[in-house]
């Protein structure tokens, strides 16, 4: 057998030294953070469950309006690889402060866009973009803010906030939809509304990564400077390849088979509670992945503080990404058998399968982001991660784009097939770069 190869100790992003005692006498702080987050995290998957609506009042085909998840995505790789290495250089708040605001002016945009499909790309670009800062810097602010707790905690914070965002602007978007007035405008005002305030209160949010002095300079030397941020460091790179990068597009790819193709397959069996059947499959599947995030946790062992040499922690990090790739596996396959079968029912199974998967990967992959990442780079690694996790959102755009050639039983049984492919990469993997603190 090959011989393991030994990943460094965590390193820890400790807070810098002019801010300790600010986050010593505000241990709260990470909240507010946490609620930026939650309200991107509404602004960017409110759309989700209206895809039905699009369809049916505004006459868009099932390509326009996957497309308009395509455009989603398209904002959002910017937002997450520029945000994270430029408030690790400018700091945190400004550039979690202008997501939020531009989280709000989206939907301000899609309130007045609904028959007319560039201002929901426009609306859609800017909302991923938003949604791109929120978990790029957020995630690194509120493990930052949640100094003297373990790892394995601040992660599942994030991961948590983030997720309850999405769910929760999904299903009130949804039944806004489906039974309030204008349908096209109420769920926009709604979460414009709970956004508006938000910036001001992240302006009381102690700064954990204060404008660095050197930060100034060329054009030049400021992008050679971000794009040392994104890089892997060394040591780590071989586990990035082998267990990150096959596990991370599936976070988000098992979210749109849940609640993007799943609803448009057996859309025909429900009738006229279409839309309220999308927002219940989307609310479950990302009610099941905030409720297995503790799972997560403790498949990958941060328990105590999380610290180097703390012992437990980081004992048990390969169980995590293999136990959230054999439950995607899981869902791919009941997502290929009810393309075929076509069952409302079997659907609603699937998207819980879907949902425990995404759950165990979003937490298990920012842990194992957090193990590689120096202080200096926590929130460009962060971004990297999401972008690779946020790629997997396409899927629903490729397979409405294949479709006109392939069917979705074939379609999906690539799918699983590919994600058992992928799970044997991870396992793999999690085996010849174990972490030294597992030996």
């Amino acid at each position: 057998m090959p011989e393991t190869e030994r990943m460094p100790e965590p390193r820890q992003a400790a807070p810098s030294p002019a801010t300790a005692p600010a986050l010593a006498s505000r241990p709260g702080s990470w909240r507010i953070v946490a609620g930026a987050m939650f309200a991107c995290g509404w602004g960017g998957n409110q759309f989700t469950p209206l895809l039905l609506m699009y369809r049916r009042l505004g006459g868009y085909s099932t390509l326009s309006v996957d497309a308009f998840l395509g455009a989603y995505v398209v904002g959002l790789v910017p937002g997450l690889l520029l945000a994270g290495p430029v408030s690790d250089r400018r700091g945190r708040r400004p550039v979690l402060v202008a997501g939020t605001v531009a989280s709000a002016a989206a939907s301000l945009v899609l309130c007045f866009g609904g028959q007319s499909a560039w201002p929901v790309y426009a609306g859609r670009l800017i909302t991923g973009f938003a949604v791109g800062i929120a978990m790029a810097v957020g995630s690194s602010w509120v493990k930052e803010l949640s100094s003297g707790a373990d790892g394995g905690l601040a992660a599942r914070r994030a991961a948590l906030c983030q997720t309850a965002g999405f769910g929760l602007g999904a299903g009130v978007a949804g039944v806004l939809a489906q039974w309030g007035p204008w349908p096209m405008v109420t769920p926009y005002a709604v979460h414009l509304l709970l956004t508006v305030a938000i910036p001001v209160l992240l302006l009381r949010v102690p700064e954990t990564r204060p404008p660095l002095a050197h930060a100034t300079g060329s054009v030049r030397q400021l992008l050679t400077a971000l794009v040392d941020d994104l890089r892997v460091p060394a040591p780590a790179r071989r586990r990035f390849r082998l267990v990150v990068l096959p596990m991370a597009p599936w976070v988000f790819g098992a979210a749109g088979l849940a609640y993007a193709v799943m609803p448009q397959l057996v859309g025909f069996r429900v009738g006229d509670w279409g839309l309220a059947y999308a927002t219940g499959l989307t609310v479950l599947t990302l009610g099941t992945g905030a409720a297995v995030q503790p799972v997560a946790r403790w498949l990958h062992g941060d328990v105590g503080n999380g610290e180097p040499g703390n012992g437990e922690a980081g004992t048990r990090t390969g169980r995590a990404p293999v136990a959230a790739m054999a439950v995607m596996l899981l869902g791919a396959t009941l997502c290929a058998a009810n393309a075929v079968l076509l069952s409302p029912w079997l659907a609603a199974v699937t998207a819980a399968a879907l949902g425990a998967g995404y759950g165990i990967a979003v937490v298990s992959g920012l842990l194992e982001i957090q193990r590689m990442a120096g202080p200096d780079d926590l929130a460009g690694l962060t971004g990297v991660y999401y972008t690779l996790a946020y790629a997997g959102f396409l899927l629903p755009t490729v397979l409405a784009g294949l479709s006109s050639w392939l069917s979705y039983p074939v379609m999906l049984a690539a799918v699983a097939t590919a994600a058992l492919v992928c799970l044997g990469l991870i396992v793999t993997g999690a085996r010849v770069t174990e972490p030294a603190s597992a030996r």
